[in-house]
C-alpha cells in the first residue's frame, strides 16, 4: 500500500485546548482514514464540539498538532480559509443564509470559492436537492423550509464542493423528534457513498447503525473507543459503563 493511500484524511495528534483555566481538550489523539465514520460520544462539556471546532480551525489549539491529508494545519502560516475550503461542516443550528434561496445557499461556494461557473455549480446543487428529496424547494427561502429540510439543505451545502473531510456537530439536536430520522437517514447515505465523517451525536442507535469506529469522551480526554458493537455492548471502562446505563435509563419506556 503507497504512502498516499494508506495515510489518514484527519490526524490529531496530542490536541490540548484551554478557555481561560478551564481545560477543555487534554492530549487528544484521532486518526479518520479515507472513507471513514468516526463518532464521538460523552456527555455535553466533554470536549466533542470544541475538538471540531479546533479541526475546522475556528478554534485554536494550545499544543499538538491537526493534519489533513498530511498538511499540517496547525501550523501558523497556513491559510484558515483555504483549510476550510477542503472542509465541510454541519453545526446543530442550520446557519443558512436567510436572504438567499436554498439554490444560492447550496451554490454559494462553488461559485464564491471555487470559482465554478453558475450553470456548473446549479446543476450540482439541483442534483444535491434532487437527491435530498427537496428538488422543488431550490427557489424558497430557508423559513419556508421545516427545521429537518433546512438541516438537509445545510448538509448539501456542505458536500457540494465535494470536500476531503466532512464535520458534524450534533446535527438533530435542534430538530423535532420526528424530523430526526430523515437527516440520519441522509448521514446514512453520505456514508454509502464514500464520505470521510467524524461527528459528534447524542443519537446512539445511529451511532451504532453508522458507525465504523465510537470515540467516548469525558472531560476532555479519550476514554474508550472501538467498533460500535464493542462500545455499546461491550465496553471496558467502567466510565463508559456508567455513560451508557444512564443513557438507557432515561430512554422512554426504559
Amino acid at each position: 500500500m503507497s504512502e498516499h493511500t494508506s495515510r489518514p484524511v484527519l490526524r490529531v495528534t496530542g490536541v490540548h485546548k484551554k478557555f481561560g483555566d478551564t481545560a477543555v481538550l487534554k492530549g487528544i489523539d484521532i486518526e479518520v482514514a479515507r472513507h471513514e465514520v468516526v463518532v464521538l460520544i460523552g456527555a455535553s462539556g466533554s470536549g466533542k464540539s470544541t475538538l471540531l471546532k479546533t479541526v475546522n480551525l475556528l478554534e485554536g489549539v494550545d499544543d499538538g498538532q491537526i493534519f489533513l491529508q498530511g498538511d499540517d494545519i496547525t501550523d501558523p502560516r497556513v491559510n484558515a480559509d483555504r483549510i476550510r475550503a477542503r472542509i465541510g461542516v454541519v453545526f446543530q443550528h442550520y446557519n443558512l443564509f436567510p436572504h438567499l434561496s436554498v439554490l444560492k445557499n447550496i451554490t454559494l461556494a462553488s461559485r464564491n470559492v471555487f470559482k465554478i461557473d453558475k450553470a456548473t455549480a446549479e446543476a450540482r446543487g439541483r442534483e444535491l436537492l434532487r437527491r435530498i428529496g427537496l428538488e422543488e424547494k431550490a427557489t424558497e427561502y430557508p423559513d419556508r423550509l421545516s427545521g429537518g429540510q433546512q438541516q438537509r439543505v445545510a448538509i448539501a451545502r456542505a458536500i457540494a464542493t465535494e470536500p476531503e473531510l466532512l464535520l458534524l456537530d450534533e446535527i438533530t439536536s435542534a430538530l423535532d423528534p420526528q424530523l430526526v430520522g430523515e437527516v440520519l437517514d441522509l448521514v446514512g447515505e453520505l456514508k454509502q457513498s464514500g464520505s470521510t465523517i467524524m461527528m459528534a451525536t447524542h443519537e446512539m442507535s445511529f451511532a451504532r447503525r453508522v458507525a465504523d469506529r465510537v470515540i467516548f469522551l469525558s472531560q476532555g480526554r479519550i476514554v474508550e473507543a472501538g467498533p460500535p458493537e464493542q462500545i455499546f455492548d461491550d465496553p471496558q471502562q467502567p466510565e463508559t459503563k456508567t455513560f451508557l446505563s444512564r443513557l438507557r435509563a432515561a430512554e422512554p419506556g426504559a
